[in-house]
């Protein structure tokens, strides 16, 4: 029998278009420019949970930790935003703005230091990773501002900041199919 090389799945692209979607939608949400719905919880729980859990289990499977944790936990991220917005009405809203602050910030932190393993990594990859603890960092001060005084300005600018995250995911998604299909670079990343 002749010695056939098995080519490796990529489950990057599925990932990054599960994350970038769904991070694009809800940004426009943030910055104001649609209206939050239905759509958006659709979206958070099948590409956004669902896909990026798949695409990290099985990158857990080959071997790569940094796309199994960046996925599964971004995955998970999305689940745990959905139950919020589903969920978080049933309770006293008095601290609701300022808890989800530190729940932000507590995702800025864990995405600062996945953005330094990015260091060696693409410049697409960089680029998704910065402008999301960028992201995260304004929409935990968006909280906590709107907690404070009302304003919801910051998270109207972060939002401007995640559709330019979720945009550069996705282009790094589709990157990785098309130059991984062609076999040659045909969108740099």
């Amino acid at each position: 029998m002749a010695n056939m090389e098995v080519k490796k799945a990529n489950f990057g692209p599925l990932g990054l278009l599960g994350f970038g979607m769904t991070t694009v939608l809800l940004n426009l949400v943030n910055s104001g420019l649609v209206e939050f719905s239905i759509v958006i919880i659709a979206m958070g729980i099948a590409l956004g949970g669902l896909a990026q859990i798949i695409a990290g289990v099985l990158s857990y499977k080959q071997g790569n930790t940094f796309a199994g944790t960046a996925f599964t936990a971004y995955g998970f991220f999305w689940l745990s935003f959905v139950i919020i917005k589903l969920f978080g009405n049933l309770f006293p809203a008095a601290d609701f703005l300022l808890s989800m602050g530190f729940y932000l910030l507590l995702w800025c932190i864990f995405t600062l230091f996945m953005a330094i393993g990015t260091l060696k990594h693409s410049t697409i990859s960089k680029m998704v990773f910065w402008s999301l603890t960028l992201l995260f960092f304004l929409l935990a001060i968006g909280d906590f501002v709107a907690y404070a005084n009302g304003s919801m300005i910051v998270t109207q600018i972060a939002g401007y900041v995640g559709i330019l995250c979720g945009l550069f995911a996705m282009y790094d998604a589709l990157g990785q199919i098309v130059n991984g299909e062609l076999g040659k670079d045909v969108l740099p990343l």
